[in-house]
């Protein structure tokens, strides 16, 4: 995994480390934290994202970054290739989860702003979308003042939720690099 970190005025996105993965584990237990998601995650699933975040660094050189603020892991935020089948997939999708003691802080723009910066300027991507739960209002917040645009004809049911789940029902929204045109 690289060395590389990326700073903001107020957080720093780094590798991961060890002792990163009690606190992660304990905020994939926050039923709060995973209001937005099917089930909350065991600790070994927990360390299974560990591992699968890590292995994404390898293979694409880029990933989820852990993010701190103030010196303390509050969560990650950070570029993943989705491992499901869309009609938008293949694609390089952009995420965050931070710990509830984290929230409202301006925290996951600011370090999704700065991922995005690395997305479209060291990558070079042309395009990055993120999606999430039509319940999820605080995520959609993030997106768009990050500077996505909803893809309205781009909704769909998330493939790996269960029919007739609360949440299946998904948006998708994208942001197009300004050095390719604008976002559809």
């Amino acid at each position: 995994m690289t060395d590389m970190v990326i700073e903001t005025e107020r957080l720093v996105l780094r590798s991961w480390r060890d002792g990163d993965r009690e606190p992660f584990a304990a905020l994939n237990a926050d039923p709060e934290v995973m209001e937005h998601f099917p089930a909350i995650f065991s600790r070994e699933e927990s360390d299974a994202m560990v591992d699968r975040i890590k292995a994404g660094f390898d293979m694409h050189g880029f990933g989820f970054w852990a993010v701190e603020a103030a010196g303390a892991f509050i969560g990650f935020t950070g570029l993943s290739v989705p491992r499901f089948t869309a009609h938008f997939t293949p694609c390089v999708e952009i995420g965050w989860r931070l710990a509830r003691s984290a929230w409202g802080y301006g925290y996951a723009s600011e370090a999704a702003a700065a991922v995005l910066d690395d997305a479209f300027g060291r990558l070079g991507l042309s395009e990055v979308v993120s999606f999430t739960a039509v319940t999820n209002e605080r995520s959609q917040a993030v997106m768009q003042r990050i500077g996505m645009v909803r893809d309205t004809e781009g909704d769909f049911d998330h493939p790996v939720v269960p029919e007739g789940s609360r949440l299946r029902r998904h948006v998708l929204y994208r942001v197009t690099n300004p050095s390719y045109g604008s976002a559809r």
